[in-house]
């Protein structure tokens, strides 16, 4: 067996269990000599025994709408609450020949990093070998750290280096089929996405040229992106820590032979940050990282999904408000299904005046219904009419919806973005309530037993189960009773089912409604005109 990258189970990474209450993790950052970490969107430090990125902080981030609240904390030390950081290092065969690990004191040339002022540390091992390491950092969530070995020794020596990202405790998810969080890479140029449970039944190793690895969260995202041109082996495994579980997703690059007199140098990068599409696709594009963009969760519909987010993201820039965005593209989306929607009136107009015909079929052939059925057939046949043309927009509108449904879930750029009135982050519900009477009676409905969850009942669901009831009052009914019955059921049911749906989605729908009965009305006058002016037989 070659050297061994350290795992989550090695002993120098397990925190001993302390009698007294941990520290906190402000304290734990006090007690090792750091270099400060300042850029527009980054805040904390590097530790410099090991050289550990495990204080990161998102400047421009807060956990919640209100812009007083606390940034949110990314990254954190090893013996402090949630333990999440990353490394590079390297490993040797030869037992003889000490390399840096976590324990090793580095000394920096400067003690403030920042996007202008790289950081270069050294330490010499005493055997004749000689570290260097310049960490830069722009102004976004990228670190980029090239690392120089010089052998002044006698003897070749064979160095690995590898890198790691370690989480201890498993974080809560949202629990969302659609939604992937947990271990993440691209190797060989194919998407990886195990689970936490995954880890735990069995370790993932694979062998890959470039790509990149590690763990993922809704909204933010740790990874490593080794040199692409190198051939590495990486892995996601998982160990106890103590009470808890820990994950690691690492990667190992095959070994570099350093000659005496010889030196090598590698470059890799940390990105740990916020899942900005643009950015990623920045990243990729000039990193020549394949599949970077993919650490967004777009899905399936990955090909409709993103170029959506492109849309809304430009008629944001264009206005200003994603709220405002989301009606525009329904507008957009509304006019190119227009077309459609005359074919699917004038289907269903044909439809209501078969009605007659059909309740002859009915009392002819009474329960025989394969006579009843290859009558109608031959009905529709001869009055050019299909009984399904009228859900064809509603079945071409549906992958537009759950994308937009995609994008308003899981990109960062709809997280906290306010529309107007009370809704102040469209990815959220609707934090209205009929149930208190919009916040007049004191009380959360939604916690009680049973009924609970379905107490939830904004203004925006109400308003969109309004303009679908209108819009159903100006189709025409369907001839079957019983279908007829059921589609006036559809508001009341769609009302309480998009309650628990992100209020950008239930604006999105409503507007839909309201844009489709402007379209009823265009094409109701269209079709009395043209039966106006049809000469008479």
């Amino acid at each position: 067996a070659g050297p061994a990258i350290p795992g989550p189970s090695s002993p120098t990474q397990a925190a001993a269990a302390p009698a007294a209450a941990p520290p906190s993790r402000d304290a734990v950052v006090a007690q090792s000599p750091r270099v400060l970490i300042e850029t527009p969107n980054v805040v904390g430090s590097l530790r410099l025994v090991g050289t550990r990125l495990d204080d990161i902080r998102l400047a421009k981030y807060r956990e919640t709408v209100d812009p007083a609240s606390p940034a949110i904390t990314l990254l954190s030390p090893q013996t402090a609450p949630n333990p999440y950081f990353a490394e590079l290092g390297w490993v040797t065969a030869a037992k003889d020949m000490p390399v840096p690990d976590d324990t090793t004191p580095w000394q920096a040339d400067r003690a403030t990093l920042t996007p202008t002022t790289p950081v270069t540390l050294r330490w010499d091992n005493g055997k004749g070998l000689g570290f260097e390491r310049r960490i830069a950092v722009d102004s976004e969530f990228l670190f980029t750290i090239t690392d120089r070995v010089v052998n002044a020794g006698r003897e070749p020596v064979a160095l690995q280096p590898y890198g790691r990202v370690q989480r201890v405790g498993t974080p809560q998810t949202q629990g969302f089929y659609i939604l992937h969080e947990g271990p993440i890479g691209v190797f060989n140029g194919v998407l990886e996405e195990p689970s936490y449970d995954d880890l735990k039944k069995k370790k993932i190793e694979k062998a890959t040229t470039g790509g990149w690895i590690g763990i993922t969260d809704k909204y933010w995202l740790v990874a490593l992106i080794p040199d692409q041109k190198a051939e590495k082996t990486a892995r996601f495994l998982h160990a106890a820590a103590g009470d808890k579980d820990a994950y690691q997703a690492d990667y190992l690059t095959a070994a570099i032979t350093l000659a005496p007199g010889a030196s090598a140098e590698t470059v890799n990068r940390i990105f740990a940050g916020a899942k900005e599409v643009r950015l990623l696709d920045r990243y990729e594009d000039e990193l020549g990282v394949k599949n970077f963009d993919k650490a967004v969760d777009f899905g399936w519909f990955y090909w409709l999904t993103k170029p959506i987010f492109h849309v809304l993201d430009f008629f944001y820039r264009l206005l200003g408000n994603f709220g405002l965005a989301i009606l525009l593209l329904t507008l957009c989306v509304k006019a190119a299904f227009f077309p459609l929607a005359i074919k699917s009136y004038r289907a269903m107009s044909k439809m209501k005046l078969l009605a007659p015909e059909m309740e002859k079929l009915k009392a002819k052939h009474g329960d025989d219904r394969q006579a009843m059925s290859q009558a109608m057939m031959e009905l529709y046949k001869k009055a050019g009419a299909n009984p399904l043309a009228g859900c064809l927009p509603i079945v071409l509108q549906i992958p537009v919806f759950f994308s937009l449904y995609k994008v308003l879930f899981v990109t960062i750029e709809m997280r906290h973005a306010p529309f107007y009135g009370w809704i102040r982050d469209l990815s959220a519900l609707d934090p209205s309530n009929v149930f208190t009477l919009f916040g007049l009676i004191p009380f959360d409905p939604t916690v009680l037993p049973l009924v609970g969850p379905i107490l939830h009942l904004g203004a925006w669901p109400l308003i969109m189960g309004a303009t679908m009831f209108v819009q159903q009052k100006l189709n025409p009914a369907p001839p079957d009773p019983v279908q007829a019955k059921v589609f006036m059921m559809m508001p009341f049911i769609f009302t309480f089912m998009l309650s628990s749906f992100p209020a950008g989605l239930v604006i999105y729908w409503a507007w839909n409604n309201l844009l489709s009965v402007a379209q009823q009305w265009v094409i109701m006058r269209q079709t009395a005109a043209a039966a106006a002016a049809k000469p008479a037989t």
